[in-house]
């Protein structure tokens, strides 16, 4: 699997949300200040809601922007066996029901699952709780973590 394609997909997705997230506040901002919004009493509030909205969209806007500039810088390296598993990883865990998935661990702001042939690659920050438990590990390692009230187990079969 080809890091470099996972990593233009995640540029990708995050490009349109910031699109949808800036029309949004386009959006939000005319609602707010159309002349139809201007509060004729205490209790009419839409406007204000509204501003509410565009401020919120906004900081979601921004928090994509840094993501995207992020996610450019971003060079995945090659696995180094002894180093074991770290940032820019490809992961390939087993479950204890034998269940497989593929992690791809990148840099924060691209939490997303993605489609490679017909494999599902799950996007993940190294500030994940199961991205900071594989940190350091190498093929073959056992991982453990608590999710909720039971304890999940994984074993790493495959690292690139």
């Amino acid at each position: 699997m080809d890091k470099s394609w996972l990593q233009q997909q995640v540029l990708d997705r995050l490009t349109e949300d910031l699109l949808q997230a800036e029309e949004a506040v386009q959006a939000a901002h005319e609602t707010a200040t159309h002349e139809e919004n201007i509060a004729e009493n205490k209790y009419d509030t839409l406007g204000l809601e509204a501003a509410y909205l565009a401020t919120g969209q906004s900081r979601r806007a921004e928090a994509i922007r840094s993501a995207l500039a992020t996610w450019r810088q971003f060079r995945p390296r090659p696995y180094d066996a002894d180093k074991g598993i770290q940032l820019g990883a490809l992961v390939c865990l087993v479950d204890a029901d034998n269940k497989a998935q593929t992690l791809f661990l990148g840099p924060g702001g691209g939490s997303m699952k993605l489609l490679s042939g017909a494999q599902i690659v799950q996007v993940i920050s190294t500030e994940a709780p199961l991205a900071r438990a594989l940190l350091g590990k190498c093929e073959g390692d056992e991982v453990s973590m608590q999710v909720g009230p039971s304890q999940q187990q994984f074993e790493v079969v495959g690292v690139q």
